[in-house]
């Protein structure tokens, strides 16, 4: 499919305007922690200015496609590769040269989007400059948005490189929406499917799915897709689109970027008003209480009531803030209406108290962990709610950091604790501005009524980790745990007759259980380069696999987070990255991990679309 296709009556493509600027770049000694769009853009060296380190441009190259020398480097700044070769094709058959001309060559390809990711997916760290391997970059013209042809499922069509945010104004453009998604608008669509990116939603109680809405993953929604695969018939690698009614199509979903997914249609539902209410009152021996012990408002309360719920919750700290998304067709009195998405400024643009203590963690001050979690809370608090009293009852240091001019910014924009407005508006609230910080992440499949025993068990197990550390003088985490709650992938959500749920999708039902309905997901923050936090890392992942082994609940990692640690690094640990998580897809007898892995290796049986990490997982 060319761009034209995708192209309105007036001209347009759907893409956004753009927003005016970043409030904030800064580097925080020498790391990635805050954000700013330079950061994709830095060490382009283009093929007729040789670079000092004699690297030879890639061989042959297909004429008409620009290609340059660029540093890659993920979002919290792991994973970094100096000046890789890049390309930016211009149309799909352009992605079908470069697999011609990559298989001819001896060459690899791996799709580049936002790099909005944690996982070695695209490369490795350190990958050298002289490695063949060329980055695609989808972002510069395989954006293109449209409505899906007459006759297919209400959605949206749209190529790889558009992003979440384009998609979504589209969608709402012409009333529509998701139930559910990721929170940042800048990743891209291949992106979001080949990790099953999602949400967090589970229907309330009395809450049925309106046509074209799922609780799942958004690769769930997909109704077709293109692909660059190759063809035995041909020899040569070629576009083929496949239906999801087609077995193949549901090893393609979710890819880990062992396939080149170029286009895919979504379906979509006619657009629902939310209303999201911020708490921070409820402490959190209570809203993660264990099963039976709770007066009325722990997560599980909140699930059954509103059934999209998230639990952020700082280091260190005793009161998470929660959010509750629920339908709401009119604006309720209490609420504030907003038109537009990203509406926590005091979260997406940092602070100065907090730039400056996050550089003093950084600097080699760690033992400040405690002081920087309480700090986040009270941010938060105060530009949630305007609450002063925490403030002046705090400590002496953290009065000083929150001057008279923070606090007054902070209360500016008005407050934030109930808002209302199209789902697009309340779904999307974290800009490239937000503080990086590395991520673990990990879905666990159980029943919905247990939801809250999964929830007290995490925090229970992280909680006596942490204190434990803490008696050490050990401070690996200084960021926040996350929580959310979605449904397992029901392919019949999608629309199409024959569908299958996504083979590698975390969120793919078990068959051995069917009683497990939704997952809960769990990550923990902190900033790069944290002392023992590998170390944490591995402690905090075999206690979950310990909790959740299969027999009351199960384990899964989320794709895009980090995973298989070893005292000393992420995606490391020979037993999860062999045993642990082929395990997760196999158990009774499932096929599905191994129908994945051989499905991709025979559309692309000369590994173009993989590198050596995946290669390693996927056998």
């Amino acid at each position: 499919m060319t761009r034209e296709d995708f192209t309105g009556s007036d001209g347009s493509t759907d893409r956004p305007s753009q927003p005016t600027g970043l409030t904030r770049r800064r580097l925080l000694a020498g790391s990635a922690a805050l954000g700013g769009v330079s950061w994709l853009l830095r060490g382009a060296i283009g093929p007729d200015r040789p670079p000092a380190d004699g690297v030879p441009a890639p061989p042959a190259f297909p004429p008409g496609i620009e290609v340059h020398r660029q540093e890659f480097e993920n979002w919290a700044g792991e994973i970094r590769a100096d000046q890789l070769w890049t390309c930016t094709p211009a149309t799909a058959d352009d992605v079908v040269t470069l697999a011609n001309w990559a298989h001819a060559q001896g060459w690899r390809l791996r799709p580049q989007g936002h790099r909005h990711t944690w996982a070695p997916l695209t490369v490795a760290d350190g990958t050298p400059a002289g490695t063949a391997v060329l980055l695609v970059d989808t972002t510069r013209h395989l954006t293109a948005v449209g409505p899906t042809d007459p006759g297919r499922p209400v959605g949206v069509r749209a190529q790889a490189g558009a992003d979440l945010e384009q998609l979504l104004v589209h969608l709402a453009g012409r009333g529509l929406g998701l139930t559910a998604c990721p929170a940042p608008g800048d990743v891209t669509l291949g992106g979001v499917l080949a990790i099953g990116g999602h949400g967090t939603a589970v229907p309330a109680a009395g809450e049925g799915a309106p046509a074209g809405h799922g609780f799942g993953s958004v690769s769930n929604l997909v109704t077709r897709l293109t692909a660059v695969v190759w063809d035995e018939g041909a020899g040569r690698y070629a576009l083929r689109t496949f239906d999801r009614s087609e077995p193949d199509c549901a090893a393609l979903l979710v890819n880990l970027g062992r396939a080149f997914v170029v286009e895919a249609e979504l379906r979509a539902g006619v657009d629902q008003n939310l209303r999201c209410v911020s708490r921070l009152d409820i402490p959190a021996t209570e809203l993660f209480a264990a099963p039976g012990t709770g007066n009325g408002d722990t997560f599980a309360d909140f699930l059954e009531r509103d059934g999209r719920v998230e639990a952020i919750w700082f280091a260190y700290t005793d009161r998470p803030w929660l959010k509750s998304w629920s339908v709401t067709p009119r604006r309720p009195f209490a609420s504030r209406a907003v038109e537009v998405p990203y509406n926590y400024p005091f979260s997406d643009n940092i602070p100065t108290p907090v730039a400056d203590l996050a550089g003093q963690l950084i600097s080699g001050s760690w033992a400040l962990a405690p002081v920087f979690g309480q700090l986040q809370f009270l941010i938060a608090e105060l530009g949630l709610t305007g609450d002063l009293t925490d403030v002046l009852l705090s400590g002496s240091l953290l009065r000083d950091l929150l001057s008279l001019d923070v606090v007054t910014h902070l209360l500016a924009g008005g407050l934030r604790s109930d808002l209302w407005g199209p789902s697009r508006t309340l779904l999307q609230y974290v800009r490239p501005t937000t503080l990086r910080m590395t991520a673990n992440g990990y879905a666990v499949l159980a029943r919905r009524a247990d939801v809250q025993w999964v929830v007290h068990r995490m925090t229970d197990g992280y909680q006596r980790l942490l204190t434990q550390y803490q008696g050490q003088g050990r401070y690996p985490v200084n960021g926040a745990v996350e929580i959310r709650v979605t449904a397992l992938d029901d392919p019949a959500v999608c629309g199409v007759p024959g569908a299958r749920p996504p083979l590698l999708s975390a969120l793919r039902p078990r068959a051995d259980h069917p009683e497990w309905d939704v997952a809960v997901w769990f990550d923990v923050l902190t900033l790069p380069g944290t002392p023992d936090l590998h170390a944490f890392g591995r402690d905090l992942e075999q206690d979950l696999l310990t909790a959740f082994d299969g027999t009351r609940a199960a384990l899964r990692v989320e794709w895009s987070k980090g995973w298989a640690y070893t005292a000393d690094a992420a995606w490391a640990d020979p037993d999860v990255l062999g045993r642990v998580i082929p395990a997760s897809y196999r158990a009774s007898g499932d096929p599905g991990w191994d129908e994945a892995v051989a499905t991709l290796d025979r559309h692309d049986p000369h590994r173009v679309f993989g590198n050596p990490f995946l290669d390693s997982l996927l056998r």
